[in-house]
């Protein structure tokens, strides 16, 4: 009887995936430096997608200027005379020459100013930006960087720069200050856009591939996104006493 072959056995454990909160930790030469820990509190948040989508409507409904505008019968010049008689004619009677219907007429339901600004509490605002930042570290997208290391605005340091980081894409590069030098070399970069920590928002990380820590600003993300910490209600011990309810004896 022939033997019967057996598959190989498998591994007990499958492979460990990549932590996504160690990302990649470059010098300010581009030089690649191990990894950094990024703080749980920002870039371990669960996915939560209808609020990033909400929070991402909103963003873009604030900033649309809500100017255009058109006008009515009512508001429309001329017109006041009717343009010919009433019968006789045998055209379809008009009295006035600014009817919706007619060439250089008014327009019926047309736009007219008013604000899209839409209300978002603060904390769920700060809910789809963590979101969004810990989808960006689940898909390895982010990088972190220890200072830069631009003397002078030069175009060419920057873009070099980046070429050694293996940005291959649109990436956003965050500042933890103003840094002009910084600023005027990035800013020539086709798909680059310079952002201060503190200004982040859901619009621009959406719109970026990659994103480019400076390393001073894991701190300040946690200081300005974090999720608040509510006091915790501790259960004092309310010592009552004993009181003695014994029945009094009759005399």
């Amino acid at each position: 009887m022939p033997e019967r072959k057996t598959a190989p056995r498998k591994a007990a454990t499958a492979r460990k995936e990549a932590d996504p909160l160690d990302a990649p930790l470059f010098d300010s030469a581009g030089a690649r430096q191990g990894e950094v820990r990024l703080p749980k509190v920002i870039f371990g948040e669960e996915l939560n997608t209808p609020v990033m989508h909400q929070a991402y409507v909103r963003q873009l409904a604030n900033a649309r200027q809500g100017t255009a505008s058109t006008k009515t019968r009512a508001t429309i010049s001329g017109g006041g005379a009717k343009p010919y008689r009433q019968k006789g004619t045998g055209r379809a009677r008009h009295g006035s020459t600014r009817e919706p219907s007619m060439k250089g007429g008014a327009v019926v339901f047309g736009p007219h100013p008013r604000s899209y600004a839409k209300r978002m509490p603060k904390q769920m605002r700060r809910l789809a930006l963590r979101s969004a930042l810990s989808q960006k570290a689940t898909e390895g997208r982010v990088r972190v960087i220890d200072g830069f290391a631009i003397e002078e605005p030069k175009t060419s340091e920057a873009a070099n720069l980046m070429d050694l980081i293996g940005f291959d894409d649109s990436t956003l590069v965050v500042l933890p200050a103003p840094n002009f030098v910084v600023s005027r070399s990035f800013e020539n970069l086709t798909g680059v856009k310079i952002i201060l920590a503190r200004n982040l928002n859901i619009r621009d990380l959406f719109s970026h591939t990659y994103l480019l820590l400076a390393k001073d600003c894991l701190e300040l993300l946690k200081e300005s996104f974090s999720r608040p910490q509510r006091p915790k209600v501790g259960h004092e011990d309310h010592d009552h006493g004993d009181h003695d309810h014994g029945d009094h004896e009759a005399e």
